[in-house]
C-alpha cells in the first residue's frame, strides 16, 4: 500500500475528468475504487471534494490515498507476454512524441460492454502511468491502417489539437463495388446518427441529413479511382476533409459505389465472387506537422486480406505514383 501523494495536474491532462485522470496515472486502480475515494472525501482537488467527472486544470493539486501496489491488485487485467509482444509487432514508426501502429482488421480501438481486446488497452505494453500512450484520434474496427497515439500528456494534447484543426491529411485506400462516376471528384452533404430498422432496436448508423436539422453535421469527402476492374471494382483513393463516423463509407455508398465488405452501407450493385468477406478500407497514408515545424509522412502497408483481394481484382500498389495521386485529392 503506498502512502499518500499530492500530485499537480500536467500539461496534456487539462480537462480531463477526475476519474479518467486516476486511469492514466494509476491503471491498476479500477473505476470502483475511485468513486469509492471520492465519495468518502479521500481524494481532493485543490483541497476541496470532488466527484469522478470533475474536471482538471494545469496546475491543479489531487490529494492522492493510500493505494495498493500494482502486484497486490488481481492480474486478470494484465498483459500476457504474447499480449505484449502482439503490440509491439504492430509499430511501424515511433519518436519521442508519438507511436505509429498499422492496426489490424477486426481489432477495435477502444473496449465496450462487449469488446475486451482493443488497442488502447494494448497501450500498457508501452509503459503506465504519465508513461503510457493515449490515443489521439480513432479507426473504425474493421478499417485497418495508421493509427497514431501520443507518448505523453503534452505529446498527446498537440497531436489531438492538430486533428481536431484538420491541420493533418489522411488518405485511405478503399475497393469499391463498380467504378465511380466521374473517376476524380468530391461528395459532401450532411449527416447524422439515426437508430434505423436493422439486426435490433439499437442499430445505429449515419444517415444523410438537411442542413439545419438536428444533429446534422457536414462532411466532405475527396476521391480518385487509381484503377479499375472493369466495371465490377474499382481501386480508390479518398481524402477525409471533414472526419464524421463512418463518412467514407456513408459516401461511397450515396454514389452507388459501396465499399466491398461493407455489410451496413450497401449498395444495388453486386459484388465480385467471394471477394467481399471483409471490409476492403485502409487507412494508407497520415501526414502529421511535427513541433519543429516539419510534416511527419506514415504509411501503413496493406494487411494480408486486403492483398489478396488486391491481386485477385489486379490492382499493383508498386507500380503506382503516390504523390500524383495526392495531387489529385488536393
Amino acid at each position: 500500500m503506498s502512502g499518500v501523494q499530492t500530485l499537480q495536474v500536467v500539461e496534456g491532462e487539462e480537462d480531463s475528468r477526475l476519474d479518467r485522470w486516476f486511469k492514466r496515472r494509476f491503471p491498476h486502480i479500477g473505476h470502483g475504487l475511485v468513486q469509492k475515494l471520492c465519495r468518502k472525501g479521500q481524494i481532493r482537488v485543490d483541497g476541496a471534494r470532488a466527484k469522478t467527472d470533475t474536471r482538471v486544470t494545469v496546475g491543479q493539486t489531487i490529494r492522492v490515498p493510500p493505494l495498493p501496489e500494482p502486484g497486490e491488485m488481481p492480474t486478470q487485467n494484465r498483459l500476457t507476454s504474447d499480449e505484449v509482444k502482439f503490440a509491439r509487432s504492430l509499430v511501424i514508426y515511433e519518436d519521442d512524441e508519438l507511436i505509429a501502429f498499422n492496426k489490424p482488421q477486426g481489432l477495435a480501438v477502444q473496449g465496450g460492454s462487449k469488446t475486451t481486446k482493443h488497442i488502447d488497452r494494448l497501450l500498457g505494453a508501452f509503459g503506465e502511468g504519465l508513461e503510457r500512450p493515449r490515443l489521439v484520434h480513432r479507426l473504425d474496427k474493421d478499417t485497418s491502417g495508421v493509427l497514431v497515439v501520443g507518448k505523453s500528456p503534452a505529446a498527446t494534447a498537440r497531436l489531438s489539437k492538430a486533428f481536431q484543426s484538420h491541420k493533418t491529411k489522411k488518405t485511405y485506400w478503399a475497393v469499391t463495388i463498380g467504378m465511380p462516376k466521374p473517376k476524380m471528384g468530391e461528395v459532401k452533404g450532411f449527416m447524422k446518427k439515426a437508430i434505423t430498422g436493422g439486426r435490433d432496436s439499437d442499430y445505429e448508423q449515419m444517415v444523410g441529413a438537411d442542413h439545419g436539422e438536428e444533429g446534422a453535421k457536414h462532411a466532405l469527402t475527396r476521391y480518385t479511382v487509381i484503377a479499375d476492374a472493369g466495371q465490377k471494382a474499382a481501386w480508390v483513393a479518398l481524402r477525409p476533409v471533414t472526419g464524421r463516423t463512418h463518412q467514407l463509407r456513408v459516401h461511397m455508398s450515396a454514389m452507388g459505389n459501396a465499399i466491398l465488405g461493407d455489410r451496413k452501407y450497401t449498395c444495388h450493385r453486386p459484388a465480385p465472387e467471394n471477394l467481399d468477406k471483409k471490409l476492403c478500407l485502409h487507412a494508407r497514408r497520415l501526414e502529421l506537422p511535427q513541433a519543429n515545424g516539419k510534416t511527419l509522412l506514415i504509411e501503413a502497408p496493406l494487411p494480408p486480406g486486403l492483398e489478396y483481394v488486391f491481386n485477385a481484382l489486379g490492382f499493383e500498389p508498386g507500380d503506382i505514383d503516390e504523390n500524383l495521386v495526392e495531387e489529385q485529392l488536393v
